[in-house]
């Protein structure tokens, strides 16, 4: 009984194949804090803390234009592989690296093309596809509950106004098996 005492702490099983976490997300776009991101997803791991994540995310930016701000949204949905470089070895800290497909819809000041002055805008509505890298550290406070911190750079191919979105954010993942 002693032995069992004074053997120091177990720890869980922790990043497993076949776990699943669901995460929620979000944070800021470009460094403005006007603009940023809410997102959700589900982790399922596949060994050595590596993870496949399938998600969708809200993004909105606004662009300023004379005294009116013009909001262009996008609805993606995400699909990628993660791959743990670095960790703890309690299984506490862990940091990867992820590249992901994306595709979903992008909408420029909610559709409406023609401006209060009379101007025009050039941008459209339009489908958008292409992928993004995140950076990611995870730290397990509980056994079920994980703080995210990251940073990623999207790029998408199909929107008329920029390609290139950088996202900082945060989130929490619950365990759920």
């Amino acid at each position: 009984m002693s032995l069992a005492l004074s053997g120091g702490q177990a720890y869980a099983q922790r990043c497993l194949p076949g776990m699943k976490g669901l995460e929620l997300r979000g944070g800021l776009v470009g460094g403005s804090s006007g603009d940023f991101y809410l997102g959700s997803a589900m982790s399922v791991y596949s060994g050595r803390a590596n993870r496949w994540v399938f998600g969708a995310e809200y993004l909105q930016k606004n662009y300023r234009y004379k005294d009116i701000s013009i909001p262009r949204a996008q609805f993606t949905a995400e699909g990628g592989y993660y791959l743990n470089f670095l960790s703890d070895a309690s299984k506490t800290f862990f940091l990867s690296i992820g590249g992901s497909a994306l595709a979903g819809y992008e909408s420029v000041n909610r559709g409406k093309r023609l401006l209060s002055d009379g101007s025009r805008l050039m941008a459209n509505d339009a489908f958008i596809y292409g992928g993004a890298v995140t950076l990611e550290a995870e730290c397990y406070l509980t056994d079920r509950i994980v703080l995210l911190a990251g940073i990623r750079e999207r790029v998408l191919w199909g929107s008329s106004v920029s390609k290139f979105a950088t996202q900082l954010g945060a989130g929490v993942k619950f365990i759920i098996n």
